[in-house]
């Protein structure tokens, strides 16, 4: 098996500048991020997950993410869902200031003391998710829960260093499957195990890289001739040998 980085929860803030609420995002995940859980955690960039950053979209599938958001619009949440999968849970600041009583933040770049109240409560219900997250069993192949369900997407009324996801070591190639280019996760390294086994190229070593491969990435039913055709071209390619044909 490849050697992966350890199970860690990353956190997607939307960060809106145009509200209170999006400031209070990003200061509560930094909060989580540097202070709260800096070994548990690791922050994906909105912005470079939207545009395509593949370190950040192959961690919000391979480990559970948290999504923060400053209103009903939940863009982090959408586009996590849109991009990696429904997030494994999520954080809407404007709802959770409604449900606590708190006073509604003003101010964008400076918050006022109502806005860092704010801040306080999210980065400490962020917090308690991280913990409850490391505690359950995540199917880094399927990208949920493997036993319990996931944590519900509202949060309700409480009674009472850290990196970045391009920089989480996950890593991630981009290989072409039936004319279509494909991120697979953990290949890189399993394309390493391999050659330093010694394996030449073959089908039955590309039928070997499959099932591997398979443990950290769906196969579409019905596609697995086409992955094994793909990934043959890939081994082959990495090691410098003749493909098989």
């Amino acid at each position: 098996m490849p050697e992966l980085p350890q199970k860690k929860v990353g956190i997607i803030a939307c960060s809106g500048e145009e509200m209170a609420e999006g400031t209070v995002t990003r200061l509560a995940a930094l909060r989580v991020l540097h202070e709260l859980r800096p070994d548990d955690t690791v922050t994906i960039c909105l912005p470079l997950f939207l545009a395509g950053g593949e370190g950040d979209r192959a961690f919000a599938r391979f480990y559970p993410t948290i999504a923060v958001d400053g209103c009903d619009r939940r863009c982090a949440a959408r586009a996590t869902a849109q991009y990696s999968g429904k997030p494994a849970a999520s954080v809407v600041v404007s709802e959770l200031v409604a449900e606590r009583g708190l006073a509604k933040p003003q101010g964008m770049r400076r918050l006022d003391e109502a806005g860092r109240v704010a801040v306080d409560e999210t980065a400490g219900v962020v917090a308690k998710l991280v913990d409850e997250l490391l505690d359950k069993k995540w199917s880094r192949r399927k990208g949920e829960f493997i036993e319990d369900e996931p944590i519900p997407l509202t949060v309700a009324p409480a009674t009472a260093d850290a990196g970045c996801a391009c920089g989480s070591g996950i890593p991630v190639r981009t290989v072409t499957i039936d004319g279509r280019p494909v991120s697979l996760i953990a290949l890189p390294p399993l394309l390493e195990q391999f050659r330093a086994a010694g394996k030449s190229s073959s089908l039955a070593t590309a039928a070997e890289l499959l099932e591997q491969v398979a443990l950290y990435n769906p196969v579409p039913a019905g596609e697995e001739a086409a992955y094994l055709a793909a990934l043959s071209h890939e081994y082959a390619a990495f090691c410098g040998q003749p493909e098989v044909a």
